[in-house]
């Protein structure tokens, strides 16, 4: 495994799955926590960190979540975060990424729209500047706040629409937050030239991963690994080759998958469907990138030529321009041909 984690290292990667606040580092996170001190239950002290993410269940890692969304309280803090996130994908050789944002939960604790919108945009500029990276948003309603969030985020992405915005999502809890109550949001996003990327199929079973695709037009599924559980989806999933973002070690973090070992992946790649490797919240989960695919090496007893290949369908169900992808394809082509 040191040789395929050397050849993982240097791999050319597209980043499709993972969230801004969740992405902020130990240090990152105890900075803002030690400014706050006394008004946030987040540790201030990165070695506590760890216990504090230790999650029992899906609803406690939303709580936990929440709490380290309380610490982003300016603009500034906004910068710095996604500055940051950058300079970590960066560093894993990641070339282009599609980073998931969630507006609403920083504009009803006081960071006025524009405001966010501009700290995001001026950093995503600094990021293909400091660290070659191309960054791109999704905007994705916070599914346990319900309605009024997603209005308030498609009318933030309407009205603001930074330059970096191409896809419109949806997070949080799944268990009580059925997709089609959230159509009249996607359609008009969806009008508007934003794409289609709901989470759906992490902690349910595989009808909100068909409403996701009826009713919210889904054109790349966020998890989706209860797939694995319907012949006729897997079937149509592959024919359609619709995008899944697959979090394994994220999965287990929050309880959805028992273990690593259980994890429905290999099953996703034998059916056929068009499989990328994703971090989802990586520091809250113990993980990189880089750590996803050494998991997903050891699931599917895969080498170099199959890690690419993960590598080349991140490529593929990305929004990049047709232009960006060739170029980010024959990027990992050429280091499989000198290091694979």
């Amino acid at each position: 495994m040191t040789d395929l984690s050397t050849f993982i290292a240097g791999l050319p990667k597209v980043e499709l799955h993972v969230h801004h606040v969740g992405s902020a580092s130990p240090r990152i996170v105890a900075e803002l926590a030690a400014r706050h001190e006394g008004r946030s239950p987040v540790p201030a002290d990165p070695a506590a960190l760890a216990d504090y993410f230790e999650f029992r269940d899906f609803a406690h890692f939303i709580e936990v979540y929440l709490s380290v969304v309380d610490l982003i309280r300016d603009p500034e803090d906004v910068w710095l975060l996604t500055h940051e996130v950058a300079r970590e994908l960066a560093r894993q050789q990641v070339r282009y990424a599609e980073l998931t944002i969630t507006p609403y939960s920083h504009v009803r604790r006081g960071i006025p729209a524009p405001a966010f919108c501009e700290a995001i945009e001026d950093a995503r500029k600094r990021a293909a500047a400091d660290f070659g990276l191309d960054l791109r948003w999704c905007f994705d309603i916070p599914g346990e706040a319900g309605l009024p969030a997603a209005e308030e985020t498609l009318r933030i992405a309407l009205d603001e629409r930074p330059d970096g915005l191409i896809s419109f999502g949806l997070g949080g809890p799944e268990i009580g937050v059925p997709r089609p109550q959230f159509k009249p949001f996607f359609d008009q996003a969806r009008a508007a030239g934003l794409r289609s990327v709901p989470h759906a199929g992490e902690t349910t079973g595989p009808q909100t991963i068909w409403d996701a695709l009826n009713e919210l037009s889904a054109e790349r599924i966020g998890h989706g690994i209860s797939a694995a559980q319907d012949p006729e989806l897997l079937t149509y999933l592959a024919e359609r080759q619709i995008g899944m973002e697959i979090c394994p070690t994220s999965n287990v973090r929050t309880r959805a998958v028992a273990s690593l070992d259980e994890h429905p992946l290999p099953r996703l790649v034998e059916a056929g469907l068009l499989v990328t490797i994703n971090s989802d919240d990586p520091p809250m989960f113990g993980t990189t990138l880089n750590d996803e695919y050494a998991v997903a090496a050891r699931l599917l007893g895969a080498g170099p030529q199959e890690l690419a290949a993960l590598a080349r369908n991140a490529v593929t169900a990305s929004f990049l321009d047709p232009a960006g992808k060739q170029r980010i394809a024959a990027e990992i082509d050429a280091y499989l041909a000198t290091a694979g």
